[in-house]
């Protein structure tokens, strides 16, 4: 197991991690996501499931000798970290071209 990739990979999921249970916890969001984000607490759950796809990632790359194996759970890792995404940008809100509002 390489750990100089694993251990960086996972101190990262544990950081996102932190931030996605106070998003759940307490709707604390980032200073720097705090605009876009309308919905923190499912930002936080996705930040929960981002966290999760990417152990699971290094999970299956690093541990699992059988070739099949490793491919079926990276790609399942991917489709979490796809999931994560999607639920990330149902989180934000809806920015459009408002017409008509607001001061000349």
């Amino acid at each position: 197991m390489k750990l100089y990739v694993a251990i960086p990979v996972v101190l990262l999921a544990l950081l996102i991690a932190a931030s996605g249970i106070a998003g759940i916890t307490r709707g604390w969001v980032l200073p720097t996501n705090r605009r876009p984000v309308h919905r923190p607490r499912l930002y936080g759950w996705s930040q929960l499931v981002g966290a999760f796809a990417l152990c699971s990632q290094q999970f299956f790359v690093w541990v699992p000798s059988d070739p099949d194996t490793r491919q079926w759970g990276f790609l399942s890792g991917s489709a979490l970290l796809l999931t994560s995404l999607i639920m990330m940008m149902l989180s934000h809100r809806a920015g459009g071209n408002r017409q008509g509002s607001g001061t000349p």
